[in-house]
This record gives structure tokens, sequence and C-alpha cells, in this order.
């Protein structure tokens, strides 16, 4: 009996337990984001080789059917540069989950980086049906506009995004705008309202600063420039202006000095090295300025700006040939510069082709309607050709630029441009009301000077690179010699003073002398 008994006790567990429903284990159903987590941190860790391994076996066990391993994969694919693999696998995921707006997004980013701006934009307005308060998807919108040019369009999008969420890069954006209108200052209100929101970002003060710069307002642009170094000291594009600047009020030194500092940052830059290059024109180590140049020109081979101070160095250290090469370029770049034409004409004028010289000119005067230097200098290549009617209409005409010049501006002229024209205006008979004098103390000392430089106008002919103007002031004099077949020789300016003419000049002609003695 008691055996009886402890048999029945023993069995009530069990009979117990076999009365319980038996369960499946949790591994036998197929979840599709079990490993989520790993995939997301082998991609913030930027392991991508380990990440495509997790996701390509989570997408062997779901059957494809894992959203964010496919949407991971896209996103890698992107960064390696496979536009074309991520939008098909985006679109596998917009098709999984349809009223994700986050998929659509990302079709409409891989749409805008293969140049399809249309279709993303209809992507992205299929996102902002399904989520209208999003600020990126307005911002861009925009973006996609300013591609297509509907700067309007564009315009407003980005007021949206600015509406929704103020972010530093829709003003950027949005100051691009003006910029591409050439709307200058509503682009500086605008980035001036992006300053005032984000204080500390560098990028837009430099932009800010730049804009000043080109206005000429200096000392605003060198206040939001200096800004800008405070936060950020190596900053190249902030250094590099700020250098541009002292050189342009000819601190050539203290310019080069900060021109050092990014040369350590950015060695291979074109503007870099241009404005080196002309810091040592300035300082006249021309050899110097020619290798800066070249180094430039080699890393820009197209930037016409490199080109025409190539051809102005060339042209100052009387390499006509080389000055010659390096204009024609430019001007193949900047075909609508006049004064691009007007330094040709002067190399043509010194390598002796005076046909093509006038015709240079002439497209110089077309094209230049308010640089007096233009007709300056053809003036004086009609006067050395005997075309004293034609040169008189291109000094009247350089008349009338700089009535206009002090007028409108404080220019100040070059003094070797007032001198050359001085002569001119005396060797055409003008008149004594000429539209330069210079200021002399001593009145006999200024009839003298102004009547020795008459008769030093009429013993040689005036020469046609005397004057460049602020492009370049510091040309040689240009004269011919009587001897040879008509050779030519560069020699230093002229005396304020001659004593008495040269032998070796050729003499003008005898109605010319008579009409100076009457005066």
């Amino acid at each position: 009996m008691a055996e009886e008994k402890l048999s029945a006790r023993t069995q009530l567990p069990v009979s117990a337990e076999s009365q319980k429903p038996v369960l499946k284990k949790a591994s036998e159903f197929p979840i599709l984001e079990k490993q989520n987590w790993l995939i997301h941190l082998y991609y913030i860790q930027k392991d991508y080789e380990a990440c495509k391994a997790v996701i390509k076996e989570q997408l062997q066990e779901t059957h494809g059917l894992c959203e964010y391993a496919i949407y991971v994969q896209a996103l890698i694919f992107r960064l390696e540069g496979n536009i074309q693999e991520s939008l098909r696998l985006f679109q596998m995921c917009a098709f999984l989950s349809p009223q994700c707006a986050d998929n659509l997004k990302q079709v409409a980013r891989s749409l805008f980086l293969l140049g399809k701006h249309k279709a993303a934009i209809e992507v992205y307005n299929e996102a902002a049906k399904l989520n209208q308060k999003d600020w990126e998807i307005c911002h861009n919108l925009g973006v996609c506009y300013i591609y297509l040019k509907q700067f309007d369009k564009a315009q407003d999008q980005l007021h949206n995004a600015l509406h929704l969420n103020r972010h530093d890069l829709t003003y950027i954006m949005l100051g691009k705008i003006f910029l591409l209108k050439g709307d200058l200052d509503k682009a500086i209100e605008i980035y001036k309202k992006a300053v005032e929101f984000s204080p500390e970002n560098t990028e837009l003060l430099t932009t800010l600063g730049l804009l000043y710069l080109q206005l000429g307002i200096y000392q605003k642009a060198f206040e939001h420039l200096g800004n800008t170094l405070t936060y950020d000291p190596t900053n190249y594009k902030a250094i590099l202006a700020a250098g541009s600047m002292m050189q342009t009020h000819g601190d050539f030194d203290v310019a080069l000095t900060k021109y050092k500092v990014v040369a350590c940052a950015v060695t291979e830059s074109p503007p870099l090295w241009n404005n080196i290059g002309m810091c040592f024109f300035g300082k006249k180590k021309y050899v110097a300025a020619i290798s800066c140049l070249k180094r430039a020109n080699y890393l820009a081979p197209l930037d016409w700006k490199i080109l025409y101070n190539l051809g102005l160095v060339h042209l100052t250290m009387q390499q006509y040939a080389s000055a010659f090469h390096f204009l024609s370029a430019a001007i193949n770049f900047q075909p609508k510069m006049g004064e691009l034409y007007m330094l040709l004409a002067v190399a043509l004028t010194n390598l002796e082709d005076t046909e093509n010289a006038k015709r240079a000119y002439e497209e110089a005067v077309r094209l230049d309607k308010c640089n007096p230097l233009v007709n300056l200098n053809y003036a004086v290549l009609l006067y050395n050709q005997g075309e004293k009617r034609d040169a008189l209409a291109q000094y009247q005409e350089m008349e009338k630029k700089v009535n206009l010049l002090k007028y409108s501006s404080s220019l100040e002229f070059d003094p070797e441009m007032v001198e050359v024209a001085q002569k001119l205006g005396a060797a055409l008979q003008v008149g004594e009301a000429l539209v330069w004098t210079k200021p002399v103390k001593d009145p006999k000392s200024k009839q003298q000077t102004a009547s020795t430089s008459k008769a030093a106008c009429f013993q040689q002919p005036l020469g046609s690179n005397q004057a460049l103007g602020q492009a370049m002031s510091s040309a040689a004099a240009y004269r011919k010699l009587s001897s040879g077949a008509g050779g030519t020789s560069q020699l230093t300016k002229p005396p304020s003073l001659p004593l008495e003419p040269e032998p070796t000049v050729e003499a003008q002609p005898t109605e010319a002398s008579a009409q100076t003695r009457e005066k």
C-alpha cells in the first residue's frame, strides 16, 4: 500500500506537465529586423565590408524582405558611387513601404545625383504629400529648381524651408540664387540674416566678406573676414581674400606673408599662385612673377585671368612674342574684354605688325566704352603712322571718357598716361586747354615744362607702349630710330627737360614745326 501511494505521488507532476501545451521556440519564426541593430552599428562605424556581410545574411534569411537592410545597402552603394544600383534599391524600399516619405526622399536624391532633376522634383512632390512639414523636402526642391534655372520657384521653396526650419545651408542656397541673378545687394541681405542666425559659421562670414570686397566696401569686408579668422585661423579662403585686399592697397610684403600661410594648407591653388605672382610683379621681381604665374597656369590652364597676367608681365619685360601668345589665349576664353585687345595691339605694335594692331585696337574700341587708355594708345599708333585726323578723333573720344570718369568717380589716373596724353595733345595741336595739367608750384617752371614737353613731342614719335595705365604702369618708353630699315630700340623715359634734339631722331614735318614756333 505504501509503495502504491508513493508511486501515485511521483506520477502526479508528470501528468501535470503533460497537460501543458507545447510552445514553439521563438527562433522558428522569421524576424525580419533581428539584426538591424548590428547593421546600424557597423554602418555608423564605417565598417562597410562587415556591414554588407551582415546585410547579405539578413536578406537571405528574410528572402529579401528586410527593408532596413536594403535601405542601408543602398546608402553604401551611393557612397561607393554606384548611384544607379542605389536608386534601384531605394525604389524597392519605397515598394515595401509606400507610405514612408524617407524612402521617396532617397529615391529623389538618387535621381538628383544622376542629373534627372525633373524626375527628382516629381518624387519630392509625392514625398511632400506624405509629410508637408519636412523642411528638407522644400530645400531639395529649391535646389532642383536652381539646376533647372527656375529661380522664382526655387526661391519660393527655399523660403518655405526657412519658414519650417531655419538652416545655414538653406540661407547659402538662397543667397546663391541672387548671385546667379546678379543681385548682389539682396544676396548680401540674405547672408546678413544668415550670419545673425549663425554668427560662428565661417562659410557664411567668408562669403559675406567676399561680397563686400567685390563691391569695394573694404572695411566691412575686412571685418567679416577677420571674424572668420577668429573662429578658424586656418581658413584659407579668408586668408586669401584678406591678402588680396592688402595686395590691392600695395602692401605686397604683408600679402605675401598671408599667402605663405595659405600655401602650407593648400599648395595647389591656382588663385593663390596667381596672387603671389602679381605680388612679385608689384615688387618688380618679374622672373619670380612669371615662375609663379606659370605654376598657376599649369594648375588652371583655362583661367583667362592668369593668361592675362602672364601677358602683362611679358609686356613689361619687353618679351612681345610671349605676351602675344598668352594674350591671344586669354582672348579665346574672354572674347568680350576690350582691354585684352588693347594689350594685344601693344604687343603687335612692338612686333611691327601695324595692320593687325589696328584691327585689335578697333575691336578694343568697339568693346570698351569706358577705358580712355584704349583710345589713347590707338591715337598714338595712328599719329606715328601719320594718320593725324584719325588720331585726333581717338584723342577727342579719350577726352570724353576722361571727363565722364572725373565726374562719376574719384579715380586717379596713371602719371605715365597723363604724360603721354599731354604730349599727344600738343602734337595734335589740340590747344592749351588739355584734359590733364600737372600741378607745379613755380609758374615759370610750369611754363618751361610745358614748352619743352611740346618740343619733345615733335623731336620724336610718341611711344605706343608708354601708357598701359593702372594695369601696366612700368612699361618702358618706345621710339623709332632712323637707322636701318625702320629698326626699333627700347629706351628709358626721356628727361622732362631735354637740352637739345638728338641727331639720330627722325625730324617731323616742317609744317608742324612752323606752327609750333608761331605759338
